[in-house]
């Protein structure tokens, strides 16, 4: 494992829960219940809370200058390594809950490993801090998955529709590159084709739950580690770095 690809490593982490946590932020106000207002709003702080840990992890890692914030601001679309998953739009509630359920199946257990690993202290000091998170945040989503999908019919449908659009995306959460493969084998980062099986296990058992059909293996979007992302993210970057891009001299 090179000095780039445990940056990239930490990087990717940090992507993943930035991005995840500025989705889950556009819910602060527009929750479909006070409640579910506030549970989202404080998963996405959780989120927005590792990614600063992480980022601050990588800035040292790379020692090239960059803070936490230049890392979250000032790097373009083709700068991100995070999965396509995360970056997906809200949409209704039942794509945001289940696309919540898909991603904290996978986090959850990737971080379970990285607490555990020695590669890195500082990882697993984070990591530690954010199981904690993750199993509030795989309970709260697999909960409404469940609810949703053993509701009204209308209720089941919709949501049977988020499951089939999203789970085209969950393939790549298991897809190793170079960087996965050096970290793994140096024990800093988990074997993915290890957590896959864990995964469809968990995942397929709340959707029994909830009496939705689970989806036929098949194609899957990928490319979002190496930068290649879609639309989507494009746009809320736009909106999330405008401020600090217009003025980057600004301070508080």
């Amino acid at each position: 494992m090179t000095d780039a690809q445990h940056f990239a490593a930490v990087l990717r982490l940090g992507d993943d829960a930035l991005v995840l946590g500025q989705r889950l932020s556009a819910w602060c106000g527009h929750g479909p219940i006070l409640e579910e207002d506030i549970a989202l709003s404080n998963i996405a702080l959780d989120l927005i809370g590792q990614a600063r840990n992480l980022f601050t992890l990588a800035s040292k890692l790379e020692n090239q200058g960059r803070d936490e914030d230049a890392l979250a601001y000032f790097r373009s679309d083709l700068e991100f390594q995070n999965h396509l998953l995360v970056e997906q739009p809200n949409g209704h509630f039942g794509d945001t809950v289940v696309r919540q359920m898909f991603f904290s199946a996978f986090a959850l257990d990737r971080y379970t490993f990285l607490a555990r690993q020695t590669a890195n202290a500082d990882v697993a000091g984070i990591a530690a801090k954010a199981v904690k998170e993750l199993h509030y945040h795989w309970e709260h989503a697999a909960q409404w998955v469940i609810r949703l999908g053993d509701g009204t019919p209308e209720s089941h449908q919709k949501v049977q529709d988020s499951v089939d659009h999203l789970w085209a995306y969950t393939g790549e959460l298991f897809m190793p590159d170079d960087v996965d493969t050096a970290c793994a084998e140096a024990g800093l980062m988990p074997d993915l084709h290890e957590l896959q099986g864990t995964w469809r296990d968990k995942v397929v058992a709340c959707l029994e739950r909830a009496t939705l059909r689970v989806p036929e293996e098949g194609w899957s979007h990928r490319g979002g580690k190496q930068g290649v992302h879609s639309e989507h993210l494009s746009y809320m970057l736009a909106e999330m770095q405008v401020l600090p891009r217009t003025y980057p001299d600004a301070t508080w």
